[in-house]
């Protein structure tokens, strides 16, 4: 059985984005990436919602480095509006999250890791459905917009490792 990551960057305060601050603050730097390179997960279908998949995959059709990488992966979009989808290998589920997330699980054993979309990362964390949490939590205070969590859950560290940007990566897994 697969299991379902979430790929998180968040404010201090625990917010995705908030207006005028899009959830991308530019303070990752050589040896955050380096670190990412380092995880395990070299394949695995990409998770994400409707609003991370047009950024995504406008900033894969304008060339953006690191975005190589998520067009040669499967792609599934969690999204009721979209139909077609432009990106190669995607397809667009709108069912049931919970039996969506089950059909994915089963299917072939490769991981399943969200990279973005603040609601349904707290839907899937509100269901019990997330297996790992990674999250990198940038120096800077939002104070209010878009949060990870939309209820209490205990987390148990992995690991964790401070950038020289700021930046906080920690892998964490539900207690």
């Amino acid at each position: 059985m697969a299991k379902l990551i979430i790929d998180f960057i968040s404010s201090l305060d625990g917010y995705a984005a908030a207006d005028g601050w899009p959830g991308w603050w530019g303070k990752e730097g050589r040896e955050y990436l380096t670190w990412l390179g380092e995880q395990p997960e070299a394949n695995y279908t990409a998770l994400m919602g409707a609003n991370t998949y047009r950024l995504m995959s406008g900033l894969a059709t304008e060339g953006e480095p690191g975005t190589e990488a998520l067009a040669n992966l499967s792609k599934v979009v969690f999204s009721s509006t979209l139909t077609d989808p432009a990106w190669a290998d995607t397809r667009i589920v709108s069912g049931d999250l919970a039996t969506e997330i089950a059909k994915l699980k089963a299917e072939d054993g490769e991981p399943l890791l969200l990279h973005g979309g603040a609601s349904l990362a707290r839907a899937l964390a509100g269901l019990g459905l997330i297996d790992e949490y990674r999250l990198y939590v940038h120096p800077v205070a939002l104070g209010d917009g878009l949060p990870l969590f939309g209820e209490r859950v205990r987390l148990n560290l992995i690991e964790s490792r401070t950038f020289a940007t700021g930046v906080v990566a920690s892998r964490l897994v539900p207690a």
